[in-house]
């Protein structure tokens, strides 16, 4: 049984995969926080836009 635990305690080949995995997990947050921004700048950016074009007329300059 201590053969058994020592070996256990030896063997690190899952530790990269749960290092990929928390790595994989903050990247597609940081994408999803970006995301999120963007798309509440550009909707902001279009309902300003939308409401300056509909106060123009055709003959404006």
């Amino acid at each position: 049984m201590i053969k058994f635990i020592k070996n256990f305690r030896k063997n690190d080949s899952g530790a990269v995969t749960v290092d990929w995995v928390v790595l994989t997990a903050a990247v597609a947050a940081l994408a999803g926080a970006a995301y999120t921004a963007i798309e509440t700048g550009s909707s902001n950016l279009t309902g300003t836009t939308s409401t300056y074009i509909s106060g123009k007329t055709p003959t404006d300059g």
